[in-house]
């Protein structure tokens, strides 16, 4: 199963965990994915995983 939103196409990112001591190892951030139904055109509902920003610009804008 792809982290990746469905809309804006957001998916996990890389970085580091950066110690007190400043080691560095290598981390991902995922994106904040929530799985909703979203109704579509022709009166169907269909489930899609976007992210909380998604999720809130599609509230606002409706």
């Amino acid at each position: 199963m792809s982290r990746r939103c469905s809309i804006s196409g957001k998916g996990p990112m890389v970085g580091n965990n950066v110690s007190h001591a400043n080691n560095k190892t290598k981390r991902r951030f995922l994106p904040n994915l929530r799985s909703v139904k979203i109704t579509l055109e022709d009166g169907t509902t269909k489930r899609v995983k976007i992210s909380a920003k998604e999720l809130r610009t599609m509230r606002k804008n409706s």
